[in-house]
């Protein structure tokens, strides 16, 4: 029985290595082959179809690598920024809680001039303009990629593009990345809404300011007493609109220019935006760049046609150019200086068509010079087609008005083509309020509480500007319908001096309703 089992012992182990022979012979071939023959491997899945991921799992993981290679750029701005903050006794570029740079903040001694040409441009030799410069000039750096830049303004910037790490949406008409809740806003109608109080307004003091606000619109410096008005905040019904910040706007004006082009309700939107942006507070390192738009005060004038200035810490300039009618003047007879002017209704106003290619956005207005006793006064007689008009309807103030605001905004909407980066509005017009009689014949605007709150309506209540834009990429600055229910906003019978007069039922109290059609633009632009 042992030599029996022990001979079965035997045939058993002998089989066993007979079949690890076979396998290791095998292999050994098939390694060989392998070598040899490279399309051999075809046979076999490669390492990296074996690890490949489910399609929604690749992109699944292409989202989270772009997103950490975003959050890298930003931290690579930062850092690159931040050296600088260690200088000691000098202050640092702030951040935001929403990781915004506070570029709203004054990094130099340099005495901007007021708007109304005061004030100097002296340099002085602190360490704080010092650290200004050396700031400037660590963080200066390209934003292309082969490292060159053009812009259209005549400075480079000086400061460090800070990217936003929120998810973008390419809009042509601006050529530039914008947050995703702008792209969706642009189907809101702003215009409709309600008004409602808010504690946190207003954005800037009225007693401050003096940099940039005209002191005969600041009513607080009046005898005005009631202020209630300063508290109303715009809320549109089926949107929602970004919370206006001055470091917000500058960043997306970064590298860009505004400008304002209409009559004095125009200059208050101006001085509106220059208050919002600063906070009112002094701003030392921000520059007047007039001379570089012609924007200079003549000899015997009481103001320059316009103003322009520049934030350096993101190369943002602000202007504002006076052009009541909104249309092109030329001096008849330019050797006599009470020459009468041609009124060119169907073409723009050369300040237009000279420095459009260095604008980014536009806004366009006018309105409330269009009528026969300004015309008079300001000696502007028609024309129309590089002739006096005859046309008895164009002559009528109304149809002449039309003619002119259809004839800019289709000039305008022309140019858009040839700058894929400029946004043009046209702004509806600023509603009146004198009641009891006109501006030079007793009319008042003595309320101190809104007409209404809410406003309802589908449509504008300007039809001739709505009916300008339509059909056209210019897009309308649609205030008309809610500025017309805040009476109680206006200059009314308020001045500095307390003199006795005639009452300001057209122009508004700042801060006041024209803050609102700035927040406006900036939820649009």
């Amino acid at each position: 029985m042992m030599k029996g089992g022990g001979g079965y012992f035997y045939e058993w182990r002998t089989k066993q290595l007979s079949l690890l022979f076979i396998f290791v012979v095998c292999t050994t071939f098939i390694v060989w082959s392998w070598g040899k023959n490279p399309s051999f491997t075809t046979f076999f899945p490669s390492r990296g179809q074996v690890l490949q991921p489910f399609p929604a799992e690749e992109v699944k993981m292409k989202e989270v690598t772009q997103s950490k290679d975003d959050l890298r750029e930003a931290d690579e701005v930062v850092n690159t920024i931040s050296p600088v903050s260690s200088i000691n006794d000098t202050p640092s570029l702030k951040t935001q809680g929403d990781g915004v740079v506070n570029i709203a903040s004054p990094l130099s001694s340099v005495k901007a001039p007021s708007l109304d040409g005061e004030g100097d441009n002296k340099h002085s030799n602190t360490d704080l303009e010092k650290h200004h410069e050396n700031t400037m000039e660590i963080v200066k750096k390209s934003v292309s990629g082969d490292g060159s830049e053009t812009y259209r303004d005549s400075k480079p910037p000086k400061q460090q593009l800070v990217k936003p790490v929120t998810p973008k949406k390419k809009d042509p008409a601006l050529g530039v990345g914008v947050l995703m809740s702008n792209v969706e806003n642009k189907s809101c109608n702003f215009g409709k809404g309600k008004w409602v109080k808010d504690g946190t307004r207003p954005l800037y003091s009225g007693f401050g300011c003096k940099q940039w606000l005209s002191a005969m619109w600041a009513c607080r410096l009046t005898q005005r007493t009631d202020f209630a008005y300063e508290k109303l905040r715009w809320q549109p019904k089926d949107c929602q609109m970004d919370n206006f910040s001055g470091p917000k706007f500058l960043k997306r004006m970064q590298d860009k220019t505004l400008a304002f082009i209409g009559d004095s309700l125009g200059r208050q939107q101006f001085q509106s935006l220059m208050c919002m942006i600063t906070g009112g507070e002094e701003r030392q390192d921000v520059q007047d760049v007039g001379k570089e738009y012609g924007l200079v005060k003549a000899r015997g004038s009481v103001r320059p046609d316009g103003w322009a200035y520049r934030f350096p810490v993101t190369n943002t300039t602000i202007l504002y150019y006076w052009s009541a009618s909104l249309c092109k003047l030329d001096p008849i007879d330019p050797k006599n200086k009470t020459t009468y002017f041609a009124m060119h209704l169907d073409r723009p106003p050369a300040f237009l068509q000279r420095y459009i290619s260095r604008f980014s956005v536009v806004v366009l207005n006018t309105g409330h010079h269009w009528n026969r006793g300004k015309l008079n006064q300001n000696r502007w007689i028609m024309y129309v087609g590089g002739k006096p008009n005859t046309d008895r309807k164009i002559a009528d103030i109304a149809h002449a008005k039309n003619l002119t605001i259809h004839s800019i905004v289709k000039w305008v909407n022309g140019q858009l083509p040839k700058y894929p980066w400029l946004k043009a509005f046209y702004r509806s017009i600023s509603p009146r309020h004198f009641f009891n009689g006109d501006w030079n014949s007793g009319g008042t605007c003595d309320s101190t509480s809104p007409g209404a709150l809410e406003v309802l309506k589908n449509e504008s209540s300007d039809s001739m500007a709505s009916g300008a834009v339509k059909g056209t990429n210019v897009t309308l600055l649609d205030i008309t319908a809610l500025s017309e229910v805040r009476e109680e906003g206006h200059i009314s019978r308020y001045s500095i001096r307390a003199t006795p007069g005639m009452q300001d039922c057209l122009h508004w109290c700042l801060p006041g309703v024209p803050d609102t059609w700035n927040e406006l633009l900036f939820a649009q632009i």
